[in-house]
């Protein structure tokens, strides 16, 4: 690989760190660990690329996946929603082309022959490739993507703001795209964050009337800028009765880690409305009887193939959709993670090379 250095750098966690608890307790600083290593660069084999990377986004899951949750062998590196360049491609390849800028999410890469593959369902393949959890992620210099899962994405868009529409921004785009719901209907978005604000933005401009639901008043201001025609807050029985008044939401959002605000929703959803569940709550019970004398319906969404990834980019383009980002060098990764982990970053934190 001519040109390239034989090393780089990679934000390693050598061990997950607290496996018994969703990271930092309050008032606790981060139970995971970083260190700047040096390793090997690899070249890429039949079916990769290499990807310098230009930005990496810290997600959510990426607390999940370092504190042991989601299966990773550590010592890991985390990171999916990245954006770079092509550095090397093997001989084979005949699409991608060094220089190219591209992106990987969550979706690492898919089979072809399981059954899902074969339905068309990639996100499902029962053999499927995460990046950032069965192979090292994005928060490095360097990372090697598979081919079928590279995201193309336009030179003339800010890096770091379009990282993380790799996952957090294709989550919300594909799930309000896949609900079914109707032109001009109430959706309301519970959580004012990383996902949240993403949320309320591309389905206010899919043309659905937007309700914001937060915690407390502190974020009004910034959800009806966003695009939210309402913005209501209580405890969850308070905000429930609130969606009554309404009539009741066609859809109901779930971006926030609350188990009990997610079990109560369901009461703010009309006849035939949909919960949709994009945050890891964790358990969250629900009314069995509305759901089949109410025809509710309790769903989720697995973020997006690459194609799904380009069309929530250029949906974002098109309409304006601004993911508001705080930027860090490698260099002070600990700090970019530990304010995802403590709830305290606005909204999302993205590594820039």
């Amino acid at each position: 690989m001519s040109g390239l250095p034989p090393t780089f750098k990679a934000a390693v966690v050598e061990t997950p760190g607290n496996t018994a608890a969703y990271g930092a307790r309050p008032g606790e600083e981060s139970p995971v660990k970083f260190t700047l290593k040096d390793v090997p660069l690899k070249k890429p084999a039949h079916g990769q690329v290499l990807v310098k990377v230009i930005a990496s986004g810290i997600c959510g899951s990426d607390v999940h996946i370092l504190n042991g949750k989601v299966g990773a062998q550590f010592p890991h590196v985390s990171g999916h929603e990245i954006i770079g360049e092509i550095a090397a491609i093997p001989e084979s390849e005949d699409h991608w082309k060094i220089g190219d800028r591209v992106g990987g999410g969550w979706h690492g890469g898919h089979c072809h022959f399981c059954t899902q593959c074969k339905r068309g369902k990639f996100l499902l393949c029962e053999n499927e490739a995460i990046n950032g959890v069965t192979s090292w992620g994005g928060l490095a210099q360097y990372v090697l993507l598979r081919r079928e899962a590279v995201v193309s994405v336009p030179t003339d868009v800010d890096p770091a703001s379009y990282a993380p529409i790799l996952c957090a921004g294709v989550t919300v785009f594909n799930g309000l795209r896949n609900m079914g719901i109707r032109h001009g209907g109430i959706v309301a978005i519970a959580g004012v964050g990383g996902l949240g604000h993403l949320a309320v933005q591309y389905a206010a401009n899919m043309g659905y009337k937007v309700v914001a639901i937060g915690r407390s008043e502190s974020k009004k201001e910034e959800a009806l800028k966003f695009g939210a025609k309402s913005y209501i807050y209580g405890t969850p029985a308070e905000t429930v009765e609130q969606l009554k008044k309404m009539g009741g939401a066609d859809c109901i959002v779930v971006t926030a880690n609350s188990p009990e605000l997610t079990s109560q929703l369901q009461g703010g959803l009309v006849k035939g409305g949909t919960l949709l569940v994009l945050a890891i709550v964790g358990s969250a019970p629900f009314d069995s009887g509305k759901l089949i004398t109410q025809e509710h319906a309790v769903r989720g969404w697995p973020a997006g193939s690459s194609i799904d990834s380009e069309e929530a980019i250029d949906f974002a383009k098109e309409f304006g959709v601004n993911c508001i980002v705080q930027k860090f060098p490698l260099e002070n990764i600990q700090q970019a993670y530990d304010l995802v982990d403590t709830g305290k970053v606005r909204y999302r934190s993205v590594i820039v090379m």
